[in-house]
């Protein structure tokens, strides 16, 4: 699978990011794919490139350039229970800095940067994320709806900057919650959003998933769960309608 290390032009100086695309050449749809906070490594490049073996153009930035290559902390192999309050300590300043006007802007020279490369397809973007990704995504979906056709955000906190605030997407979405970020009774109070908004969507919570279920790399992996993203993920990709 034929990958590449990229910069990305912004306002705030060049992002660093990683991308990942089919064999043969062509043109291919494309996907702006967020990390989660522990940011690009390992795990999210074999992420990436599965989802490039789909068909898919697939471009994923560093959010914390600001503040250096990523990964931007030094990271564990595997990170545990013992390593994630340490790391999410050096962590939250960084991600506590992504202020919608930063993420937007971030977002739009990603979408130029994305939509421009010889090896993408004319049209809109799909935008997906993971966990702090999930709400990057989702802003960048509101922010530039003519620009993306299909959103979705797994472990993420979607309603974090308020139900008036995903009134905007116009995308075609997905979100799958963990079991332990969501209550059923939350899950129903956001989709009575979704649905009065208009926005054509599924939203559930993915059975016996904890937060970073989809992260291979720590002690939140659900192999089940990860099996059930792939499976929600790529329909939406391809336009199918929502379900569940």
């Amino acid at each position: 699978m034929p990958f590449d290390t990229l910069r990305i032009p912004t306002a705030d100086g060049e992002a660093d990011a990683f991308a990942a695309f089919p064999d043969g050449g062509g043109r291919h749809p494309g996907v702006l794919m967020y990390p989660d906070g522990f940011g690009i490594r390992p795990v999210i490049r074999e992420m990436a490139r599965e989802l490039a073996s789909h068909g898919y153009y697939v471009l994923v930035p560093n959010p914390f350039h600001r503040h250096g290559p990523a990964p931007v902390v030094d990271l564990p192999e595997h990170i545990g229970e013992e390593t994630r309050p340490a790391l999410m300590a050096r962590l939250m300043p960084l991600i506590e800095s992504l202020t919608v006007e930063r993420v937007r802007g971030d977002a739009d020279a990603y979408l130029r940067f994305l939509t421009a490369r010889p090896e993408v397809a004319p049209g809109p973007a799909a935008v997906t994320g993971y966990c702090i990704g999930g709400l990057l995504a989702v802003r960048t979906a509101v922010a530039y709806p003519e620009r993306v056709a299909a959103l979705a955000a797994f472990h993420a906190p979607v309603g974090a900057d308020g139900p008036d605030a995903l009134t905007g997407l116009t995308a075609r979405v997905h979100f799958g919650h963990a079991e332990s970020d969501l209550t059923p009774e939350a899950l129903s109070e956001l989709n009575r959003t979704l649905e009065a908004a208009g926005i054509a969507h599924s939203s559930e919570i993915y059975p016996g998933t904890v937060h970073g279920f989809t992260m291979a790399d720590t002690d939140a992996f659900d192999p089940a769960g990860l099996k059930r993203h792939w499976e929600r993920l790529l329909p939406l990709l391809r336009g199918a309608p929502a379900e569940g």
